[in-house]
């Protein structure tokens, strides 16, 4: 048996450490990332940093708020009721 092992062990360490990496890299992407904005913000993440008008402005480009629904949250913000 010797090193033979080693090889496959060293083998699938290697390849779990890749996927973790594309993993992590491809949801940086998704994210925004701090490379991928100029100021280091995520994009649209709560918390980021964002105004309650502008996450709103995102979710409905989208398409997860219907027009409707889009300007009676809008109407909410402004304090329309």
């Amino acid at each position: 048996m010797g090193w033979t092992w080693m090889f496959w062990l060293l083998l699938i360490v290697g390849v779990l450490l890749l996927a973790g990496l594309g993993i992590w890299f491809s949801a940086g992407w998704r994210r925004g990332g701090s490379a991928g904005s100029a100021d280091g913000r995520g994009a649209g993440l709560a918390g980021s940093g964002d105004t309650p008008g502008e996450i709103l402005d995102e979710r409905f480009a989208r398409g997860e708020l219907t027009a409707e629904e889009y300007h009676e949250r809008l109407r909410t913000l402004k304090g329309g009721n």
